[in-house]
């Protein structure tokens, strides 16, 4: 199954970073378990307020309310971090390979596809089951700005999808 996407069917928020003469080949978001995390200390954060709202320790008012303000702070970190994700980009390219990060202060990484000497993705039991890696890249001795990228859906069809654009086909 190929993941190719019509050119220019990127998001605003991506196309400003592509290049006139580039295609874009695949632009998805990371894997959605990368909110496992939030979502789990906001549930958490749930229980626990409510059985210290049941205990001897939300006897007074101020102690319940202060309770709840935490938990509801815990809340708009997970509204954040929805939000910083829902903005969050993993773009392959004809020439290379981007990640775009940020709500307000937004970071793009890149490296070409000519630079990219080696390249693996690694899945955990975990990332098996819900269907999400890790691609490691390596460039000639280089430190990269882009050399992992965690939680990316679809890993072995994307792989081979970047490995097509690295190693093109000599009969084209």
């Amino acid at each position: 199954m190929r993941l190719v996407a019509p050119p220019n069917r990127a998001p605003a928020s991506v196309n400003r970073y592509l290049l006139p003469y580039e295609q874009d080949v695949v632009t998805i978001r990371r894997h959605p378990a990368v909110l496992i995390g939030p979502v789990a200390a906001v549930l958490g954060a749930l229980i626990i307020a409510g059985i210290l709202s049941n205990t001897v320790v939300a006897s007074s008012a101020a102690v319940l309310a202060v309770i709840w303000w935490v938990w509801l702070l815990i809340l708009v970190w997970f509204v954040w971090r929805v939000a910083g994700w829902s903005v969050d980009y993993f773009v392959i390219t004809s020439q290379r390979l981007l990640l775009t990060q940020g709500l307000i202060t937004r970071q793009v990484n890149m490296m070409p596809l000519g630079k990219v000497t080696d390249m693996r993705f690694e899945r955990t039991l975990l990332g098996r089951f819900l269907g999400y890696g890790t691609f490691v890249m390596e460039s000639a001795g280089q430190d990269q700005a882009l050399s992992r990228i965690n939680f990316v859906p679809y890993p072995e069809q994307l792989y081979l999808e970047v490995v097509g654009l690295i190693f093109k086909d000599p009969n084209e």
